[in-house]
């Protein structure tokens, strides 16, 4: 009964029925015990109007990408999936004309999926990143920027982009940090390519609600990874010591 309904549910939905196009026949109360065996009843009339969309749905997850070198998993306080994702922000960031960021970031619990050896598929990149999250630049005061650092320390690390090395205290303290090889100066002004998510102060990092400019790229981080792929055809990350644990 339980996968009936959601079936239905699903049909109306894409066949775009509105609210306003129903009208209630009548009512009738019953009692329904959902288990386990209620999803294996399938109503053969609803499947079928399903299939179509099923397969369309399989035929954009299957599109292949390219190939990733090795699997890349998320972890703290570095780690391969992190330092990669960081890394196509910052490219990203350039689209519609900007320079490079100075910095890329993505928060770890916005990862939900390893990327495979071997094969990408379009399927793979939206297993990772599922949310509706969009690309944005920010540009920020060093002082601002430094608040940031500690943000993610706190946290005991994120996915952050090559330009940045950290140290930080098994405690979640900030010892030490550099942005491209240089101590971070507090007047001067710094961009952060990131998702409208963190630039919302989400996830801890509450010093990038204090951006002085905000530019909205308009397009969804997972989108970004994709065209990354297919851009560069074969991709790779190593743990190079962006943030190490003292």
């Amino acid at each position: 009964m339980l996968r009936k309904m959601l079936l239905l549910l699903l049909v109306s939905h894409l066949s775009g029925l509105q609210a306003q196009d129903c009208k209630v026949l009548s009512l009738c109360r019953e009692h329904v015990e959902v288990t386990s065996q209620s999803d294996a009843i399938l109503l053969s009339e609803a499947a079928a109007l399903v299939a179509p969309y099923e397969a369309c749905a399989d035929s954009i997850m299957d599109q292949v990408l390219g190939l990733s070198r090795v699997t890349m998993s998320k972890g703290r306080p570095e780690s391969l999936l992190g330092n990669w994702v960081a890394d196509v922000m910052v490219e990203g960031g350039t689209a519609t004309g900007l320079d490079p960021a100075d910095m890329g970031l993505f928060n770890l619990s916005g990862l939900r999926n390893s990327m495979p050896e071997g094969i990408v598929r379009c399927g793979d990149v939206m297993l990772i990143s599922p949310f509706e999250n969009y690309l944005v630049v920010l540009e920020m005061r060093g002082s601002d920027l430094l608040k940031l650092m500690k943000n993610i320390a706190t946290v005991g690390g994120e996915g952050v982009s090559s330009s940045v090395r950290m140290e930080i205290s098994a405690d979640g303290r900030l010892l030490s940090c550099t942005i491209g090889g240089e101590k971070i100066h507090s007047r001067r002004i710094y961009t952060v390519a990131t998702t409208d998510y963190l630039a919302d102060g989400n996830d801890g990092m509450t010093a990038l609600r204090k951006a002085v400019k905000r530019h909205d790229i308009g397009v969804l981080a997972r989108d970004v990874m994709m065209e990354y792929v297919l851009k560069h055809r074969i991709i790779d990350s190593k743990i190079e010591g962006r943030i190490v644990v003292k």
